[in-house]
């Protein structure tokens, strides 16, 4: 898989990244990554995937920008109020790297759904805040063998994991917690959710590219009021219901 001059200069500093170069930027330019949820987390992870020059993105989201997404969903502006977020986010991208193709699924991810468009796609990411849908996802990409990113946010609190095969997010996370309350009740800082949605673009390239230790199997959580991280393995459940 061959460069264009423009490409070239485009990845220029992943090229002369030891652990990206030439074979890794090629990896990018094949790779198939499903964006599942393109607001606070998708739209960060959507802006540095098209800029990194993943080949193929898929945005999947059956919402209409609105006014008190653009306090954290920096992929949009005011002129695309109450347009589909995934043709308002296809649009920028485009803009930003012509390179990269764009397929829209304006719709909600679900049991009867989940399978069949996760099975197109190399990576997974996860930014939906319902723990239904978290749930939907985790099982399709178990069943598919896709490795699935997944990010969280919650006032001033966020975190990320990678799952693949053994444990899964049902092995984390077994029930929908008893509290469980969505960024819209709770509120969250806007910067936190670029925080968070670059942190699972990177985590995506190191899947694809190889490079480093991803997190797989572990979960890395950040306060952002005392700026303090902490990493925790997460321990397969042998009474999983989805890979036990």
């Amino acid at each position: 898989m061959s460069f264009s001059d423009e490409e070239v200069e485009r990845y220029a500093r992943h090229l002369v990244l030891r652990e990206i170069g030439g074979p890794g930027q090629q990896a990018l330019k094949a790779a198939r990554v499903l964006i599942v949820g393109v607001g606070g987390l998708g739209s960060p992870a959507a802006l540095y995937l098209a800029a990194a020059g993943v080949g193929t993105l898929g945005l999947i989201d059956p919402d209409a920008a609105s006014l008190s997404n653009l306090q954290r969903q920096i992929l949009y502006t005011g002129s695309d109020l109450d347009q589909p977020k995934v043709s308002a986010a296809a649009k920028h991208l485009a803009a930003l790297n012509p390179h990269v193709e764009t397929l829209l699924f304006a719709e909600k991810i679900a049991a009867h759904n989940a399978r069949s468009i996760i099975s197109r796609f190399d990576v997974v990411l996860d930014g939906t805040d319902s723990f239904e849908t978290r749930f939907c996802i985790n099982e399709a990409c178990v069943a598919e063998a896709k490795p699935l990113v997944s990010g969280a946010l919650g006032r001033w609190t966020g975190q990320i994991g990678v799952f693949s095969g053994k444990p899964c997010y049902r092995c984390l996370v077994p029930d929908v917690p008893p509290d469980a309350e969505t960024c819209s009740a709770v509120g969250v800082v806007g910067a936190l959710a670029g925080v968070i949605g670059s942190m699972m673009a990177l985590e995506a390239i190191k899947l694809i590219t190889g490079a480093g230790e991803a997190l797989t199997g572990r979960m890395m959580i950040y306060d952002g009021l005392s700026a303090e991280a902490r990493t925790v393995k997460v321990g397969a459940d042998p009474e999983c219901p989805v890979c036990g």
